[in-house]
């Protein structure tokens, strides 16, 4: 299954609304179907896949919220890329677990990102980042 989903956010060169309206969609599918294997080849390799792949991969990861996706958002948070940090907050935003709040707040160096990004962000990202920040303290 990694395979495929390697394949098809690699290959889904629609537009942005594509991805974002149904590619999404399709790959969460394909995630929620993920065997331990298929979860342990996407940890080892997302770190070396392209910037718009993980961007991509990085919205579509809160549809069953577990700790596999957790950890593979933490891993990708350590970026220069501002839109793909913002993604994976973003994204964070749907884990409320305590146990995953508590995995969230021991990345200090990511709140301490948040915020330095707090008072530069547009509305919309300001929105993100601030309402993160509540449920996560919450």
């Amino acid at each position: 299954m990694y395979k495929e989903l390697d394949v098809f956010i690699t290959g889904c060169q629609n537009t942005v609304d594509y991805w974002y309206d149904y590619g999404c969609i399709i790959a969460s599918d394909m995630l929620a179907k993920f065997s331990q294997k298929d979860w342990e080849d996407l940890s080892s390799h997302v770190l070396m896949k392209p910037l718009e792949w993980q961007r991509k991969l990085a919205y579509c990861m809160d549809s069953s919220c577990n700790e596999h996706e957790l950890n593979i958002l933490l891993s990708l948070l350590d970026t220069d890329d501002e839109e793909l940090f913002v993604i994976c907050v973003d994204t964070l935003r749907s884990y409320t677990t305590l146990e995953a709040k508590q995995m969230i707040r021991d990345n200090p160096a990511m709140l301490v990102r948040v915020n330095e990004l707090l008072p530069r962000a547009g509305v919309a990202t300001r929105g993100v980042l601030e309402d993160f920040l509540v449920k996560i303290h919450g």
